[in-house]
């Protein structure tokens, strides 16, 4: 094994930090001098938990503020939920949160149905301004969607 270099200043750069003098964001930053005071920090309050929030493997409890209006329901949730019992450096972490994100979108169309609203998705989507703007990208991506139908059409024909 290799010994280990106990004599720090012997590395090269080692204490570059340490004269206040040699601030690297000196023409750039106002130093008022609290920056050595970070060790006294104090915390912010906890938010109170009033909704299901999911926590992270990494870190041992919530955050002190997070979001509380739209706490994880239906087949978006359960799909969440299973996503945070793995740690964040996996796929089975982010992959299944960006498939709930997809699936919530979904949810909240049935949601505002189910409510009397009826969406228009032609204005929320964007379609309105990116015809008027960008024709060539509706053209191409109603051609795609009129062959995935069709595709799909004929595919529940034929099990017939």
């Amino acid at each position: 094994m290799k010994s280990i270099n106990k004599n720090y200043k012997n590395i090269p750069g080692w204490g570059l930090d340490i004269d206040p003098e040699n601030e690297p964001t000196y023409p750039i930053k106002n130093y008022t001098g609290d920056d050595h005071n970070r060790i006294n920090y104090e915390r912010s309050p906890q938010q109170p938990l009033t909704v299901e929030i999911l926590l992270s493997t990494e870190r041992p409890g919530p955050t002190a503020v997070f979001g509380t209006s739209v706490p994880p329901s239906g087949l978006s949730g359960a799909i969440r939920r299973y996503a945070f019992k793995h740690s964040e450096d996996r796929y089975r972490h982010w992959i299944p949160l960006i498939l709930a994100d997809r699936i919530n979108v979904f949810e909240g169309l049935i949601d505002d149905i189910k409510n009397g609203h009826l969406p228009n998705l032609i204005k929320e989507r964007g379609l309105a301004v990116e015809w008027k703007h960008n024709r060539a990208a509706v053209l191409k991506k109603a051609v795609f969607a009129a062959l995935v139908g069709a595709a799909l059409w004929a595919s529940c024909k034929k099990r017939k």
